[in-house]
């Protein structure tokens, strides 16, 4: 018989793991950076590696002409005039001119203080909208301690501020759904992970979210096209072609990725499969999300539902970009809470909870699991809000509004 309940898991041994999770990570991070010098970790990469780019292309920008961020050899000279001698190699800058404009005071500080503004910023505002969502006192270590914020702290990534978007916008989704939607459409500064909201926000009928959300992307534009002009804009569209190459050749090891597209090419398979596959996962998810949606299971889990479906959307999802995997992971906590646990959702909240820490390595070992745990992720909180007490609502009034002779009974 297979252990549905996953009673050993109880909240005594849980608090133990995350406390001895949390000596551990300390461990970790206290010698990550006293074996770091000069800006330089042990192995001789930049000190929040990837942070490189996003640094360096504010430092082009401000130098007066904006659109020399997307200037591959100036980018990549830049980097070079910050760390002559790394291990890292060149990181590419290929982010849209909105998340251009939001580094742009990036450059204003040295390296190291301009960087340790940009996470302590980042986590600061994502662990105040995760404490809304699940403020218990005994969650606070759980999330400080949650892998992906370790692993997007040393990759120096936007991790923590795109999972601040999803957050957010559950936060305000019941009562400031305008202000809740334009916490989504500020993810115009990473795409790729727009994708599903759209659908959601439209199959549950969310007029006033999808507003916000329409507002903020076209403020978001139209800033960056009046700052940083429309040399920039040409300058992205330029190297967009380069973000497709790095994904299709494999310039970005697949192994590092942990989306359907990277798991296929991963197992060898080719880029027609992969895309095909990826295809096939995202429209079976996108509909699934509308169709739970629509029958207005509630503003928060509606939000959850985007969170969830989000990472299962796009073919390009690094491991750092699992951050915002604390959203329906916050959302389901705070939904057992009283009402008790369903079957599997233990097992299914502990692997997503642990995937930013295993995913990478074992899909190095040719078991890339991401995809499998984000699919259970995103079908329990499917479940879950399938069963909301707002969902009953919703079509108690449809049914009545549909037959009249029922006004006034049960259903």
């Amino acid at each position: 018989m297979v252990p549905t309940s996953a009673n050993w898991l109880s909240a005594e041994r849980t608090r133990a793991w995350c406390r001895a999770l949390a000596i551990v990570t300390a461990v970790v991070v206290v010698g990550y950076l006293a074996t770091s010098a000069h800006g330089l970790d042990a192995t001789g990469k930049p000190v929040g590696t990837d942070f490189v780019s996003f640094w360096s292309a504010s430092r082009l920008a401000l130098s007066g002409d904006p659109a020399m961020a997307y200037n591959l050899a100036a980018h990549q000279a830049a980097e070079a005039a910050l760390f002559p001698v790394t291990a890292a190699g060149y990181v590419a800058f290929f982010y849209p001119p909105p998340f251009l404009l939001l580094c742009l005071p990036l450059a204003l500080l040295p390296y190291l203080p301009a960087l340790v503004v940009w996470l302590a910023a980042g986590f600061a505002v994502l662990v105040a909208g995760l404490r809304k969502i699940l403020p218990q006192r005994w969650a606070l270590l759980p999330i400080l301690v949650f892998p992906a914020m370790v692993l997007n702290a040393g990759h120096g990534q936007n991790g923590f501020l795109t999972a601040t978007c999803f957050a957010w916008n559950l936060v305000l989704s019941r009562r400031h759904p305008f202000w809740a939607g334009a916490c989504l459409g500020l993810l115009v500064i990473k795409p790729q992970l727009l994708v599903a909201a759209p659908f959601g926000l439209l199959a549950a009928r969310r007029w006033s979210a999808i507003a916000g959300a329409v507002t903020s992307a076209v403020i978001m534009l139209g800033l960056s096209y009046m700052i940083l002009g429309a040399d920039s804009w040409r300058g992205f569209w330029q190297v967009a072609p380069l973000a497709r190459a790095t994904l299709e050749q494999g310039l970005v090891e697949p192994w590092k990725l942990q989306s359907v597209f990277a798991a296929v090419r991963t197992l060898q398979g080719g880029v027609t499969l992969a895309t095909a596959m990826q295809m096939l996962v995202s429209s079976t998810v996108i509909f699934a999300l509308c169709r739970a949606v629509w029958v207005r299971p509630g503003a928060s889990a509606e939000a959850a539902l985007i969170a969830a479906a989000s990472p299962l959307c796009t073919p390009f999802l690094l491991d750092y970009d699992l951050a915002l995997l604390a959203i329906p992971l916050a959302w389901m906590m705070a939904q057992t809470t009283g009402h008790g646990w369903r079957p599997f959702e233990k097992i299914v909240l502990l692997a997503a909870y642990m995937l930013p820490a295993l995913a990478r390595p074992m899909a190095a070992a040719c078991l890339p699991i991401a995809p499998l745990i984000l699919l259970s992720l995103f079908a329990a909180v499917v479940s879950r809000a399938a069963s909301k007490q707002e969902s009953g609502s919703f079509l108690k009034k449809r049914t009545k509004k549909l037959f009249p002779a029922l006004r006034g009974s049960a259903v």
